[in-house]
């Protein structure tokens, strides 16, 4: 075999491997409704995962939107619940990738509402209107006027008041900030992302209640569900291992 026989059969092979290279870095964009099992109603919340690493979260309707190379795969999860995994290589990108998982949904009976209940934004901006002049409050220790700078003397002899201001505007935002954390961390998430139960799920909002500081280190709204899934998943396992003092149910 020749030299250039040998060069040429190298560069094919090299060329091949280019291109399944070029194919595996494609990204593609996968995006649909999850529905419960009437396909009448989406399922918030739900988990879409990729094997690459790549993950998504349905929102209030169902829908979800996730790009993830070509080569890749998905899968769905709801309340500890996988379905299959699902070559994107087979799924048409064409139109909506829509799934259908076996779950019931309960709905309350409609009823008329006579009074809008407060939202948590509205409860936190009337808040910072009513206690404003706490939450703004900085003293003056130097003045200015015509004479140029000088000592604010009212500033110095009030400065047990000015003390006293400062520690309200520290628990106004320590309170603020605690319900904050009571809004993202509510009841009906938790259950509906780690599938607990009572007397675990309130244990469970005890133990992990992550804090204001903790929210904020999540970088996205997916990072903070995971965080919910995986600890709730872990503390089941702790439970039915007996490290816990709550009894052990089927759920």
């Amino acid at each position: 075999m020749s030299v250039s026989t040998l060069v040429r059969k190298g560069l094919l092979i090299l060329l091949l491997v280019l291109m399944r290279f070029v194919v595996a870095a494609q990204q593609v964009q996968v995006s649909g409704t999850v529905y419960e099992k009437t396909a009448t109603m989406g399922l918030s919340g739900v988990s879409v995962h990729s094997n690459s690493g790549a993950g998504a979260i349905t929102d209030s309707m169902g829908r979800y939107n996730i790009k993830i190379p070509v080569t890749d795969s998905l899968s769905f999860s709801y309340q500890g619940k996988s379905t299959q995994k699902f070559a994107v290589k087979e799924i048409n990108l064409t139109r909506p990738f829509d799934m259908k998982l076996f779950v019931e949904i309960k709905t309350l009976a409609t009823v008329e509402v006579k009074a809008k209940p407060k939202s948590y934004q509205y409860d936190s901006l009337e808040n910072r209107r009513e206690y404003r002049k706490y939450f703004d409050f900085e003293p003056e220790y130097i003045t200015s006027g015509n004479g140029g700078a000088g000592i604010n003397l009212d500033a110095l002899f009030s400065i047990g008041k000015i003390k006293r201001m400062q520690q309200f505007r520290k628990f106004l935002q320590r309170d603020e900030q605690e319900k904050y954390v009571d809004h993202r961390f509510n009841k009906d998430l938790v259950q509906k992302i780690t599938g607990l139960k009572s007397p675990l799920l309130e244990s469970f909002m005890v133990e992990y209640r992550p804090t204001y500081a903790m929210l904020m280190s999540f970088e996205n709204e997916y990072d903070y569900l995971r965080y919910i899934k995986e600890m709730g998943t872990y503390y089941e396992s702790e439970v039915r291992r007996g490290h816990t003092n709550i009894p052990v149910f089927n759920r």
